[in-house]
């Protein structure tokens, strides 16, 4: 699992979108406020077809975090409680 390495080519690639966008609009002559302004905008739906699959690939990851995250916050919880690892006991 890379989450960090997906993470921050997820962020870079929707930024360089961005940027794409209002380099674009810039050569006809839009002012840069403007242009990045719409530049923002027109990335973030554009970025959910472009880099679906990058998406998806973070979502995985971050959802095997988090199931890994509760499985260990259990695990103290139940040492917390005195409860050994082989313990059946239900609550």
């Amino acid at each position: 699992m890379h989450l960090g390495r997906d993470v921050t080519l997820y962020v870079l690639a929707r930024l360089g979108m961005v940027a794409a966008v209002t380099v674009l609009l810039m050569l006809v002559n839009v002012p840069l406020l403007v242009a990045l302004a719409v530049g923002i905008v027109v990335a973030l739906p554009l970025s959910l077809f472009v880099l679906k699959g990058m998406r998806t690939r973070v979502a995985e990851g971050l959802n095997e975090r988090g199931a890994a995250r509760r499985v260990e916050r259990e695990r103290l919880r139940a040492q917390l409680r005195g409860e050994t690892p082989g313990d059946a006991t239900a609550a």
